[in-house]
């Protein structure tokens, strides 16, 4: 357990500060725009955080629905699937491109502003889209819906941090986890349920009346809770940007999708990084006078180079799983979709429902003791996925891949608040991009390096003359024993992680170090 984390034995009469008892004297006072600093939240701060958590549930749902949705729409339209791709392609990217974007967004618009603009765009998106004349349109559509889901999940993580003191706000961003992990899930599966009888239109219309009220009570409700900057917008660094991490995250999903690319997946892969490059260098000298688009000052703080680290490989590993999983079950073990679905719907929602847990745990115990399991977790489970063959049972998978959902959900949440929890308050907006952008990078890598090493070695055995069920396999295997491989990192940086104490500035944090006796 971190030293951090015990909690002083104080009579239960004194009053609270981060949830935990102060000493005799050490008011509850407030923190900046009424925050209170006591460990517990005002009702109408409770509000804003729960409907920040509904909106990001809806915008990440919509998210992996169109591969249900995609063979009638390609049908509809008379696109090839080439083409149809371009559905989750445009989506992808455009997360790429404005997710980077959204720490200065935060911090010029606020919390309000903010959220008006996603659940605008968003809303805006799924209208068009569910009356979209022609193929193009549809695309069009999906790209502003797009803009609208990049800015929500940065906007959710800076807004716990500024409202939940320390000593709560693994339980809070352990709902965020949920979110995360549960709505992709449930996407695919919502989605085959429109189709059938509502057709693929379906889909974007039972949306658009719940985004509608969403963005109705948002506006009604939702209210600044930290100060907006006057923040100078650099011309340079948005092109940068967008052409940095747009041709990185292009490049690996070319990748990940086995050839057939235009342009060799090497080429913007190459020329996305060299972009980056430049884009870091304009960036630390722009954040001299806080004019950063991503302040790189985040990188530095404790704790926050080692998570994103962390959550990387983890984030790589469960793409690449998400990838390979439906490959394996319906092509070489012969299940049919609705099977696959069944099989592994169960850990993920299992993943997004232990998230509160887990983040409770976390406000207890700390980090370590949660990733370093977790990541053995994980690695366990790729290495009982690489020993499917075509005539395993199904329960094998079924089990496996419930290991990696359990040991992926203790990884998320404490990795994610032990990244922000060392930030002071004017960086959380930008650590909070710096996450979600890396997340997105991790989640085209992984897809990128499964499926490079599962085609590899599938032809290479195909070529030697094996069944093609077992050359199937056997390129899974590879992959998921490389992916274990991978994924022991995690568990090396897991045993470097601390609690981060609240930075300076942090109004929670503050009240704790009032409370500590003169000279501790």
């Amino acid at each position: 357990m971190d030293t951090a984390s015990a909690r002083p034995n104080t009579p239960a009469s004194s009053p609270e500060v981060n949830g935990e008892h102060a000493p005799p004297g050490v008011p509850s006072t407030p923190g900046p725009d009424g925050v209170p600093a006591d460990g517990k939240l005002s009702r109408s701060h409770f509000t804003v955080i729960a409907l920040l958590l509904v909106a990001a549930f809806v915008v990440i749902l919509n998210e992996t629905t169109m591969g249900v949705a995609l063979p009638p729409i390609m049908e509809h339209f008379g696109v090839s699937a080439g083409v149809g791709q371009w559905l989750t392609t445009i989506f992808m990217l455009v997360m790429a491109v404005v997710i980077p974007m959204t720490g200065f967004l935060l911090q010029r618009l606020g919390t309000r502003g903010s959220f008006l603009i996603a659940m605008g765009l968003f809303t805006a998106g799924t209208a068009l889209a569910a009356l979209a004349p022609t193929f193009g349109v549809l695309v069009l559509a999906r790209a502003v819906q797009a803009s609208g889901t990049a800015v929500m999940m940065p906007l959710l993580m800076t807004t716990v941090m500024n409202l939940v003191p320390p000593s709560r706000r693994g339980r809070f961003m352990g709902n965020v986890s949920l979110v995360i992990a549960a709505a992709p899930a449930l996407g695919p599966t919502m989605s085959g349920a429109l189709v059938e009888p509502l057709g693929w239109r379906g889909v974007f219309g039972v949306m658009l009346p719940i985004s509608i009220a969403t963005l109705v009570l948002g506006a009604l409700m939702v209210k600044d809770v930290s100060e907006r900057r006057r923040q100078k917008l650099d011309v340079l660094s948005l092109p940068l940007s967008a052409l940095g991490f747009g041709g990185l995250v292009y490049g690996l999903s070319a990748m990940g999708e086995g050839g057939g690319a235009a342009v060799h997946p090497a080429i913007p892969v190459t020329a996305g990084l060299a972009v980056l490059l430049l884009f870091v260098l304009r960036q630390l000298k722009l954040q001299r006078t806080d004019d950063a688009l991503m302040d790189m000052r985040a990188f530095r703080a404790p704790g926050f180079s080692q998570s994103l680290a962390a959550m990387s490989v983890a984030a790589l590993g469960m793409f690449g799983a998400l990838i390979l999983l439906p490959l394996v079950l319906q092509q070489a073990m012969k299940l049919d979709p609705l099977s696959t679905g069944l099989i592994v719907l169960p850990g993920a929602i299992l993943m997004g429902l232990l998230g509160p847990v887990v983040g409770g745990w976390y406000d207890r115990f700390g980090p370590r003791p949660l990733v370093v399991p977790g990541s053995v977790m994980t690695v366990l489970a790729m290495l009982g996925l690489s020993t499917v063959e075509p005539d395993s049972s199904w329960l094998l998978v079924l089990l496996s891949h419930i290991v990696l959902c359990l040991g992926l959900s203790m990884m998320f949440t404490p990795l994610f608040t032990t990244a922000l929890a060392g930030l002071t308050p004017q960086l959380y907006s930008h650590g909070s991009a710096a996450l979600n952008t890396v997340q997105q990078v991790a989640g085209a890598a992984g897809t990128a390096l499964f499926v490079a090493l599962f085609s590899a070695r599938s032809e290479s055995l195909a070529h030697e003359g094996v069944s093609a069920a077992e050359s199937l396999t056997g390129g899974a295997q590879l992959a998921f024993l490389v992916g274990a491989a991978v994924l022991v990192t995690a568990l090396l940086i897991g045993l470097t992680l601390r609690r981060p104490a609240p930075a300076a500035g942090d109004a929670h944090g503050d009240v704790r170090k009032a409370a500590q006796p003169a000279g501790h």
